[in-house]
């Protein structure tokens, strides 16, 4: 396969300086990787960048929207202090009077003294399957203070839910949500094979300082890049935990090294289970000793604000009061409670999870920016705005790089012959296994090399045909 006729840049390695020895000294193997790893990154940045632009302008405008759900939605939010707190009975069944529909699927306890409690409904006509409606109620009056839509655990409201769909999937259902899952399983290549780049060139390479035009454009790329790349691995690694094909091999794994996720058990004489089982809506909010003596058995437990609360699902399950506090430090504890007699059935902490069960509620968590709060969301707006501005300069160089010639002159061919026979093969065997767990990086890459291939054939035989024609016209 031919190499494509190069020039001087500042990707080009070095020449060696014959004037110093007859014998060019063999390449370290370091040396033989760069070429490989710039062509990969440069090709994996041009094709994948479309994606990671959307996921970093959705991902930056979701960050944003948990401040921004406080100023929208402040009416439902928030109430003036009084002097006690109603019962929750009283306040679901204000609720219900307000609004009849559906059924009740949880309840959430005002967990601030200035906080609305909210009682969700399944089942409401107009209401997505996987959605509830949010009933907001004054806990000192009873008074409705209104009713949205809600989506997820973390209880987004319509317009982060808008937000979180359009990172997520951009509104084409499961189908769409392929564009996030290649973006994320291609993220994390694209940044290490940057970091790689950056700390191959040498250290004059690197300055911004004093240059301009493309090296200028280069060094603000690379520098950027570096502060950032351990945000982008992150966020990479977080984000294919739930997706679609990554993630349910990861869920795989997990379970099989006996690390799922544990919950508490809905049925009498609860055990612990693996799979993530609570209780459905209930046809009311009350069931056998009543929500009020469930929320005090919980409190008894230990299970401080904010929690929810969710009905039996039938006649055989329990209350499962579990706490929802996933900013730092996490309250994640939950409990069973017979509805017949209050008693607590079965209790599962947090504290009891496995590790990597810890480590991705804490990782999920700090990827969509509610671990840490406002500095959480900050931090993720930062690493967006860093990820739009790679790309647009990534973009800048290609143009420049051809700008001589012919538009976006592409990295050479050929880097893969440069490299040693059997580290070429361990590479190949790594490619492999990753591109197993992670099929959105294995499938492009492969339909990359194998097209690179081709289209390299196709050129060495043009190239040969020409230089035939040459040879017979002399």
């Amino acid at each position: 396969m031919s190499i494509a006729p190069t020039t001087t840049t500042d990707e080009t390695p070095d020449a060696p300086d014959s004037s110093k020895s007859s014998t060019p000294a063999k390449p370290s193997a370091a040396a033989t990787l760069r070429p490989l790893v710039l062509r990969l990154h440069f090709y994996a940045g041009l094709l994948v960048a479309p994606f990671l632009l959307v996921a970093a302008l959705s991902g930056g405008l979701y960050a944003a929207s948990f401040q921004a759900e406080k100023i929208v939605y402040a009416d439902e939010f928030t109430v003036s202090v009084g002097d006690t707190k109603l019962p929750i009975s009283e306040q679901v069944a204000a609720a219900r009077k307000a609004h009849p529909e559906g059924t009740v699927a949880a309840v959430r306890p005002s967990p601030e003294d200035d906080a609305t409690t909210r009682v969700m409904l399944s089942g409401v006509a107009g209401v997505g399957a996987d959605h509830t409606l949010a009933v907001f109620v004054d806990p000192y009056t009873a008074k409705v203070k209104g009713a949205l839509e809600q989506y997820g655990s973390t209880g987004a409201l319509p317009l982060r839910t808008w937000l979180s769909e359009f990172h997520r999937n951009l509104h084409l259902g499961e189908n769409g949500r392929l564009y996030s899952e290649l973006a994320a399983s291609w993220l994390w290549v694209i940044a290490g094979g940057g970091l790689v780049l950056w700390f191959a060139r040498r250290r004059t390479q690197r300055k911004v300082r004093g240059t301009s035009g493309r090296r200028r454009t280069l060094g603000l790329h690379g520098t950027v890049g570096v502060w950032a790349s351990a945000g982008f691995i992150f966020l990479s690694a977080t984000g294919l935990t739930w997706s679609t094909y990554a993630g349910a091999n990861i869920d795989v794994l997990r379970t099989s090294l006996g690390q799922s996720t544990p919950s508490v058990s809905a049925a009498a004489g609860g055990e612990h289970t693996g799979h993530g089982a609570a209780a459905g809506a209930g046809s009311t909010g009350e069931h056998g000793v009543g929500l009020d003596k469930v929320l005090a058995a919980a409190r008894a437990e230990g299970l401080g604000d904010p929690v929810e609360i969710v009905p039996p699902a039938d006649e055989s399950s329990a209350y499962v009061v579990k706490q929802v506090q996933r900013s730092w430090p996490t309250k994640q504890d939950a409990v069973a409670v017979d509805p017949s007699t209050g008693e607590v059935l079965d209790v599962l902490r947090f504290a009891d999870y496995p590790v990597l069960a810890k480590l991705t509620r804490w990782g999920i968590d700090a990827h969509t920016g509610v671990l840490f709060g406002i500095v959480n969301q900050l931090a993720l707006m930062a690493l967006a705005l860093s990820l739009v501005l790679l790309i647009l300069w990534g973009y800048r160089m290609w143009w420049l790089r051809g700008r001589a010639s012919a538009f976006g002159r592409p990295i050479p061919r050929g880097a893969w012959q440069q490299v040693p026979p059997l580290l070429l093969v361990a590479l190949l065997a790594g490619v492999a296994v990753v591109g197993y767990f992670v099929p959105l990086l294995g499938i492009p890459l492969a339909a990359f090399i194998a097209v690179d291939v081709i289209l390299g054939e196709i050129d060495h035989r043009r190239g040969g045909r020409t230089r035939g024609e040459r040879v017979g016209a002399k």
